[in-house]
């Protein structure tokens, strides 16, 4: 899982490549703040097509998910690369990073099936807070490498190009799927990349992921902006070579501690109650923001480290939910859907929180946040248990997933783990749990 975790990092360090330089690239190619943006959403956008198509056709079950990952890492590599050595205006840099999005998204999703492989679900909280700490970390590189050396944008970039293609090396010789994945090759059905909307727990699980997601990305791309205008407008531009690693503090550091730790709670307490907790966290700094805004770096980073590590805690808890109450056989392509669904809603919100900026200044641009996580941390509170289902478990598991015992590809009462099982075998019926003790091993979502 450390490997995998590693693989993580290294890959998406070209996401916010470009984002890290977007001033530079202001600069040279003479284009306006709010232009600029869509060099960071082509690659959300070319995320969700890559995503989408990887659903549809379910790639990410279908082959070996190493090599997937190998070929999603290289092309990453080589877009971003291209970038750095032949773009000279915006528009290639639009189609290039574009490309780089369709990559990634065969690597991060198909990076999650491999994790909950290597995981029992009672460990899945965890495992996903491992992997979307390494998402965090990865994502803050570019500003770390920015912020350390002062060097031209085209050099940032394929620095980050060359680290993304160590992680497809490194993902083809090493990474393998754990005892838990499902070993018979899945034929593609459509169906199944929209499993997650079709009964109650996945689809409020998902539907919690798409109000964290309203947040996050939107948070990430316009957190340097805010900091330089809350630095220029209140103290004179006073400490504002120090962007780029409070940056990375925010995203990366306090990031992959609050995946940690909320994955530990997930497994601990419950996923309800450590998502619940996570957004109200990261919801409330949204409406702090505003006061934040005037604060000394010493404060500001206090908060910032609150609010980096809120805002990505929950996420493992989305995928860990999803991934224990679907097929097991098309877990990667019901975790692709639903992160290809996330991030075309990021695409809203980071375009959204210049237009709101522009019209009440900066220092209120972050409020338009706060409704992902006030939706989220609402369906996720409405994941209670069944009132049939008798409670054994002092009060911290709720019902067991359709799927969760299935994650290793046992069969239940004969049956394959594709098929219903009979009248009275299902999971929580009342003629099979009356009076028996709950699943090992399988803790709430």
């Amino acid at each position: 899982m450390v490997l995998l975790a590693v693989v993580t990092v290294l890959g998406l360090t070209v996401w916010f490549s470009a984002t890290a330089v977007s001033p530079a690239l202001q600069a040279e190619w003479g284009i306006s703040p709010v232009t600029a943006v869509w060099i960071t959403a082509s690659v959300q956008l070319g995320f969700v097509t890559g995503g989408v198509t990887s659903a549809l056709l379910t790639l990410g079950d279908r082959f070996r998910p190493q090599l997937v990952m190998a070929i999603a890492a290289a092309g990453a590599s080589l877009s971003t690369a291209l970038l750095a050595l032949t773009a000279n205006g915006f528009w290639a840099a639009v189609v290039l990073r574009f490309l780089t999005g369709v990559f990634l998204a065969g690597l991060y999703p198909v990076g999650m099936k491999v994790m909950a492989s290597w995981a029992a679900p009672r460990q899945r909280g965890k495992a996903f807070g491992l992997l979307l700490g390494a998402l965090t970390v990865g994502s803050g590189m570019p500003h770390l490498i920015s912020g350390l050396a002062d060097l031209p944008w085209r050099q940032v970039m394929l620095v980050a190009a060359a680290v993304t293609a160590v992680a497809g090396i490194i993902a083809v010789l090493w990474v393998r799927p754990g005892p838990h994945a499902h070993q018979q090759p899945s034929r593609p059905r459509i169906r199944h990349a929209w499993a997650g909307f079709r009964t109650r727990t996945p689809l409020l699980a998902n539907l919690g992921y798409f109000g964290h997601m309203w947040e996050l990305y939107a948070f990430w791309t316009w957190l340097p902006t805010f900091l330089l205008l809350s630095r220029q407008t209140q103290f004179g531009g006073q400490g504002v070579e120090w962007i780029g690693l409070v940056v990375f503090l925010a995203i990366g550091v306090a990031g992959l501690a609050g995946c940690l730790l909320g994955g530990w709670a997930a497994d601990r307490f419950g996923r309800r109650l450590a998502a619940v907790s996570a957004l109200l966290v990261s919801g409330a700094c949204c409406l702090l923001s505003p006061v934040m805004f005037r604060a000394a770096w010493p404060v500001m980073i206090v908060f910032l480290v609150l609010w980096g590590a809120s805002v990505i805690a929950d996420s493992g808890v989305f995928s860990t939910s999803l991934s224990e109450s679907v097929d097991p056989r098309y877990v990667g392509t019901a975790l692709t859907a639903q992160t290809a669904l996330g991030f075309l809603l990021t695409v809203v919100t980071i375009q959204l929180v210049p237009v709101l900026a522009s019209a009440l200044g900066w220092q209120f641009a972050f409020l338009l946040l706060l409704p992902g996580p006030v939706a989220g941390a609402a369906a996720m509170y409405l994941q209670h248990r069944p009132s049939h289902q008798p409670d054994t478990t002092a009060g911290t598991a709720e019902p067991t997933a359709p799927f969760a015992r299935l994650s290793a590809g046992e069969q239940v009462d004969g049956q394959h783990p594709g098929q219903s099982p009979s009248k009275g075998a299902r999971t929580g019926s009342p003629g099979s749990s009356r009076g028996a003790k709950p699943e090992h091993g399988i803790v709430s979502t």
